[in-house]
């Protein structure tokens, strides 16, 4: 199958999923967004400019998890582990990737895809060399080959450097390895099921 086709299903399958997950997720996000709420001061969700493909702009969608005006804050844009200024809230749906659910919306206005690199802060993209430049060439995504293989384990070269190897080597086959990993990979989940999914997924 040419990379034509392959690009046309990949949009199709993100706006199917997307929509599906957002009908599915809306009773679950009520229920979030009120313990949210009642957890700490300031809005449900986290709006946040981003750099999407070639390099375009975007305002992702995200359950808020930290306090509010939490940039303006000692450690800025870094969220090192045990942040303080990390909800009660906020840690359980990040431990889970729940607070990043709501970019489905993103998905399916078409600014990100299921699978790709994460999207990244313009000062961050600011850095890049043209190698690293790479990484814009396709939308990114909510979840990525750099978050199956290592996820907030990995510096931020290395991450960047899986992100490029998923460029160089997309395909659906792959994104189709990346999706039905993620959850195990969120969740800690370890056994039998992923290495029968890696055995018949190699990409």
């Amino acid at each position: 199958m040419n990379k034509v086709i392959q690009q046309m299903l990949k949009r199709a399958i993100d706006i199917v999923l997307s929509l599906v997950g957002l009908i599915i997720l809306a009773g679950p996000f009520a229920v979030i967004a009120l313990a949210i709420k009642l957890d700490s001061k300031g809005p449900v969700f986290f709006r946040q400019e981003r750099v999407g493909k070639e390099g375009l702009l975007f305002r992702s969608w995200k359950l808020r998890t930290m306090v509010v005006q939490a940039e303006e804050h000692a450690l800025g844009a870094f969220t090192p582990k045990g942040d303080p200024r990390i909800t009660r809230m906020g840690a359980f749906v990040r431990r889970f990737g729940l607070d990043e659910l709501p970019q489905l919306i993103n998905v399916l206005t078409g600014e990100m895809s299921l699978v790709g690199p994460r999207p990244t802060l313009p000062y961050q993209v600011a850095k890049y060399d043209t190698i690293q430049r790479k990484r814009l060439m396709v939308k990114p995504g909510i979840t990525g080959w750099a978050l199956i293989n290592g996820r907030n384990v990995l510096t931020w070269p290395e991450k960047i450097e899986l992100d490029i190897w998923y460029v160089e080597h997309w395909s659906l086959k792959l994104d189709l390895h990346i999706l039905l990993k993620t959850p195990f990979v969120i969740l800690g989940g370890r056994g039998l099921f992923l290495e029968q999914i890696d055995e018949i997924l190699k990409p």
